[in-house]
């Protein structure tokens, strides 16, 4: 394996990535999160392992994702849900340079780090609330700025959070850009919020 991500997620909006092995794990996680698909999304929804042993013939089941992940050199990638019973906390992400599938070995370690990783998410969380803490990770790329400018955009057009999120995530995929550039550029008032009217 050449790269991992672990990703805290919520839902469609909610996202954090607690830790990536190298610059382009945490980038190629962004890229997920901009375009609302790819392994770690559907691994998260639907709670199972999603193994993929070469992007290049899921570019019609994730047209955005796929494309950017195979341009930063990313060929195959392999996503476990981080879950205890019906808890889903987030994802683990294995990424390597190559085709091919993951052997029954390797399969096995990365489902128990996936189970190992929610328990010790779940346990900092109890604890965290046993001390009257809130359980609040630091994660390595936070899309806090993302959630600030949805409901900025909210306010401002008088639309819901969805289709505020829906805007920018359009806006940033139209552009080329990451959801997360678009929302600075938004607080930072450098794009005019009538470009997002529509």
């Amino acid at each position: 394996m050449d790269a991992a991500i672990l990703a805290l997620r919520g839902g469609s909006h909610a996202e954090e990535v607690l830790g990536a092995s190298e610059q382009g794990a945490a980038d190629l996680a962004e890229a997920q999160y901009t375009v609302g698909e790819g392994p770690g999304v559907e691994a998260f929804t639907s709670g199972s392992p999603v193994l993929v042993p070469d992007l290049n013939i899921e570019q019609v089941r994730w047209p955005g994702f796929a494309q950017a992940a195979l341009a930063s050199g990313v060929a195959a990638m392999f996503a476990f849900p981080l879950q205890l019973g019906a808890i889903r906390l987030g994802t683990l992400e294995l990424i390597r340079h190559s085709p091919g599938g993951l052997p029954s070995d390797e399969l096995r370690d990365a489902v128990l780090a996936a189970d190992l990783g929610a328990a010790a998410l779940l346990r900092q969380a109890r604890s965290a609330e046993a001390e009257g803490h809130e359980f609040a990770p630091e994660p390595v790329r936070s899309y806090q700025d993302v959630n600030v400018a949805t409901g900025m955009l909210a306010a401002q057009l008088h639309i819901g959070l969805d289709d505020a999120f829906t805007r920018l995530r359009a806006h940033a995929y139209s552009r080329n850009r990451s959801i997360l550039e678009v929302a600075r550029d938004v607080l930072k008032r450098r794009i005019v919020l009538d470009e997002l009217a529509e």
